[in-house]
């Protein structure tokens, strides 16, 4: 299956609610994760720009995406972005197809 990265910003409310009653995230985000028919690889609490990060496998972009809809949907997250992540073999397969094409393509400042 392939690989996704998730990352997100709670949202004000949702920083008051765990804040002001601590509770395990990662078992709502495992449930989120595998509705959609994916497996949850890990996920972090983060300092920085964002609050959170997690990788995950879904069957597909579609289900991915959906998954991330629904995250999104509920109000608690300030910012949610998904991700999909490529193998170190992935990328150079992508390397091999651009070498082996003769697409002309110029740059809109060329």
């Amino acid at each position: 299956m392939p690989f996704y990265e998730m990352r997100w910003s709670f949202s004000t409310a949702a920083v008051k609610g765990m804040t002001g009653k601590p509770h395990d995230r990662e078992a709502a985000a495992r449930q989120l994760v595998e509705g959609f028919g994916g497996k949850l690889l890990h996920y972090y609490f983060v300092l920085g720009e964002y609050d959170g990060l997690a990788i995950a496998e879904f069957p597909d972009n579609v289900a991915a995406a959906a998954m991330s809809m629904r995250a999104g949907s509920t109000g608690g997250f300030a910012r949610f972005e998904t991700h999909p992540l490529m193998t170190a073999e992935e990328a150079r397969r992508a390397m091999e197809k651009v070498n082996q094409s003769d697409i002309d393509y110029r740059a809109p400042n060329a």
